[in-house]
């Protein structure tokens, strides 16, 4: 299982040691000038810079202490395994390096330009709606190709966050989320003297919930909040930021409208690829509570509450 580093502190390498290793992830023969580092938002886990070369290239690398490295590892998978399955208008950036540089832990991706996220024009919503109706192919490509073997799970344990994901392989959909989704959160709580109320009722009934629910395992993004999707400056949109298994895909839709940002638009296009199987909605507070037990592990305030809220709701249907 990965571990999470309990904190972080990270600066970046200098030049004339980061010219090198960009060179070298690059492939390039010529030398590599880099002429500016300017820092961006990266996230709550990592800090990141964008790199601008002397030949007008612009990379994005973001970067940690070397103890982080197996998080970048599975960020760099994930990405990966998403790029083969994704057409456009949806893009997922391909990592062009991963490594370690000076003690740093280092993930190089390309720089891509955003625009139009917020806007609520035409130009806007049309580009949701690729967005979405790129997402359901690739779940139904990645699903019709059957490079899952028909299980659950994924080659390695990942991060949801910085938190680890438990991704052992299962032939029973209602078993694995139990098993590798749920319980691990549920326990996590517990052992940090916050246990919610009902846990084992809860684990014992999602089998019976989740029964009668056939699910054809496809590619899912794992954490699909709005802070890691994004339009691009020239059409259609980007997902980043993985939390990649083989999944029942209404787990990205399920949270997807958890803490808002995507707009009707997206769920349109969604649906006008591979429209969703019946009672999806009622699903959809199960599979985010998986999310809400997460951040209240991670974060603590009022998310617990709100998971308890979840389970107590899920309880009395």
């Amino acid at each position: 299982m990965l571990a999470a580093p309990s904190a972080w502190v990270m600066g970046l390498p200098p030049a004339n040691l980061l010219a090198p290793w960009l060179k070298q992830q690059l492939g390039e023969d010529g030398p590599v000038e880099l002429v500016a580092q300017r820092p961006v938002a990266g996230g709550c886990s990592h800090r990141a810079w964008q790199l601008k070369l002397a030949d007008g290239r612009q990379w994005f690398l973001k970067g940690n202490g070397a103890e982080a490295l197996p998080l970048l590892l599975a960020e760099a998978e994930g990405l990966r395994a998403l790029a083969r399955w994704a057409r456009p208008p949806l893009l997922v950036p391909e990592p062009l390096g991963v490594g370690l540089l000076a003690g740093q832990a280092l993930l190089l991706l390309p720089w891509l330009v955003l625009g139009g996220a917020s806007g609520d024009g035409r130009a806007s919503s049309d580009s949701w709606f690729g967005v979405g109706a790129g997402l359901a192919a690739l779940h139904r490509d990645s699903a019709e190709a059957g490079a899952s073997e028909d299980r659950f799970g994924w080659s390695r344990d990942n991060v949801i966050g910085s938190s680890p994901q438990i991704n052992a392989w299962d032939t029973n959909w209602a078993r694995f989320f139990v098993d590798c989704r749920l319980a691990p959160q549920l326990r996590w709580a517990a052992q940090q003297g916050r246990p919610q109320r009902g846990a084992q009722q809860l684990l014992e009934l999602v089998p019976h919930w989740l029964g009668g629910h056939q699910v054809q395992p496809a590619l899912v993004h794992g954490d699909l909040w709005s802070g890691n999707a994004a339009l691009l400056a020239g059409g259609g949109g980007a997902l980043v930021d993985p939390a990649v298994y083989w999944g029942d895909r209404e787990v990205d839709l399920a949270m997807a409208q958890l803490f808002g940002g995507f707009p009707q638009a997206f769920f349109a296009g969604y649906d006008s690829s591979w429209p969703l199987e019946p009672g999806s909605q009622e699903r959809v507070a199960l599979y985010n509570l998986y999310h809400l037990l997460n951040h209240a592990n991670l974060f603590g305030g009022s998310y617990g509450a709100q998971a308890q809220s979840s389970i107590d709701s899920l309880l009395s249907r």
